[in-house]
């Protein structure tokens, strides 16, 4: 049995929900482990990110987001809105900003600026998708099908960052 790691780098946009789309990058990490059979594991170990499956589609707006994404935060705005303020959500509250200003004290490229953990819609996003997927690997392929593509998103809108995406095999 043999295992292998790579972790990518991804950066948002900070003006809207990122939808990065990461599959050439697994398929390639795949290929060059030699791993033929076995499991390939996609996760965020980030809180208000998502790794998710799903088509890809070729139509895209202004934006250059596809089509299918741009239906998909659509509706989760409904739903999820976006925080624009302080009294949208409960959260943050203050034991957490408190939290979080002693992160930037101990790590001042830790941002503690007050409007970017305005992101309780992204927590809540980022938890009814999940951070990881989980494909299967056979003959050396992932068994994603012809459409099926791999995204990692980040669901955060407050600010430009780079995020990590953890992708592990286990296989022969």
């Amino acid at each position: 049995m043999k295992f292998e790691y790579k972790q990518l780098h991804v950066k948002s946009n900070g003006r809207r929900v990122t939808f990065t789309n990461i599959t050439d990058e697994v398929k390639s990490f795949v290929k060059s482990t030699g791993i033929q059979n076995g499991i390939c594991l996609v996760s965020s170990p980030h809180t208000t990110c998502s790794v998710i499956f799903d088509e890809f589609t070729h139509d895209k707006d202004w934006n250059d987001d596809e089509l299918l994404q741009v239906d998909m935060v659509k509706i989760l705005d409904k739903i999820v809105p976006r925080e624009m303020t302080e009294s949208d959500y409960l959260y943050p509250g203050p034991k957490h900003v408190a939290f979080l200003k002693q992160l930037n004290e101990a790590d001042p490229s830790y941002d503690a600026d007050p409007a970017t953990i305005l992101n309780a819609d992204a927590h809540i996003r980022a938890s009814i998708f999940g951070s990881s997927e989980t494909v299967v690997i056979k003959d050396g392929e992932l068994l994603i099908g012809t459409v099926g593509y791999l995204y990692f998103v980040d669901w955060d809108q407050n600010r430009v960052r780079t995020r990590n995406c953890n992708v592990a095999l286990i296989g022969e």
